[in-house]
């Protein structure tokens, strides 16, 4: 079991023909995910040489889904036309989208998240690095060799923060790990995950990654008192930075305490969650649960 993406999923990357999508494409196919082709309209009917396959180019993401039967669509296109490939793709009714486009503007999102409403597509991201079921399927550009298959659940807004906990919990492994991305609206929140994991039957605990600023982390410490039953371990990158002063992700404005890590840890603490000050305390908190259970 797993959220969202398993060793079925069917795989098209929207971009493939560029840089960093024919690169990310490479690593998907040599991580084991099934890649069916790409979309490039510019370079429809030609094919591309890589990792000892030959993808086919489409047209459209409607094309490449009738063609190939592709359920899940990656995001490898510039900011400015990320907007029109994320409609493309829900258009076209694509299960799972996952964009991991750096620097889309705020406004764009927004106007893709207002499509999203009652559309059978789940988003992940903008800015992120997507989702990995290790040992089946992975759709972006998490690296596939850090972590192998088991019981812990991840849900993270940092994408090396995602690599290093899996790094550091590799000798328990992942059911599935998803990074969501640090904008101020992402498709898919904690929350959406949390309830994911909750409902999965082979991931039997949940690690946490927040940063400063926002209220996703609060509003997710709101969610696990009443929903979650599952042991929760947390981190918010940010406990070490100077008040009153913008960091790099999107998302983390702080304003007066709200937003702030040492709220976040208070209102994660408050509902039971464990919550370390680094992330290696925070897999040691996770390891002794997991210990515990046996």
């Amino acid at each position: 079991m797993s959220i969202y993406l398993n060793q079925d999923s069917k795989i098209i990357v929207q971009g493939i023909t560029g840089g960093m999508g024919s690169k990310h494409t490479t690593l998907m196919i040599e991580s084991g995910s099934t890649i069916v082709g790409g979309v490039n309209a510019r370079k429809a009917g030609t094919t591309v040489e890589l990792a000892g396959t030959t993808q086919p180019v489409f047209g459209s993401v409607e094309e490449a889904m009738k063609e190939t039967g592709a359920d899940v669509s990656v995001v490898f296109v510039p900011p400015a036309f990320t907007k029109d490939a994320c409609i493309e793709a829900i258009d076209a009714g694509i299960g799972l989208l996952v964009v991991i486009t750096e620097g889309v503007p705020v406004q764009d999102t927004a106007e893709v998240f207002a499509y999203l409403e009652g559309k059978q597509t789940r988003m992940i991201g903008p800015n992120c690095p997507g989702i990995i079921t290790p040992g089946e399927s992975l759709a972006g550009i998490t690296p596939h060799t850090i972590a192998g298959t088991g019981p812990i659940g991840l849900v993270s807004k940092s994408g090396t923060l995602t690599y290093q906990m899996m790094y550091e919990l590799r000798d328990f492994g992942f059911s599935t790990a998803i990074g969501i991305g640090g904008d101020p609206i992402v498709g898919t929140t904690h929350i959406d995950a949390l309830e994911a994991f909750e409902a999965d039957p082979d991931t039997k605990a949940i690690v946490m990654i927040g940063e400063i600023g926002g209220d996703a982390e609060e509003r997710a410490a709101a969610y696990i008192k009443d929903h979650v039953t599952k042991p929760v371990v947390g981190y918010v990158a940010g406990f070490t930075a100077p008040e009153g002063k913008t960091m790099g992700h999107a998302g983390a404005i702080v304003s007066g305490s709200s937003g702030t890590a040492s709220a976040k840890k208070e209102a994660l603490e408050a509902v039971g969650v464990k919550v370390g000050k680094t992330p290696s305390e925070t897999a040691a908190l996770m390891r002794e649960i997991l210990s515990a259970q046996g």
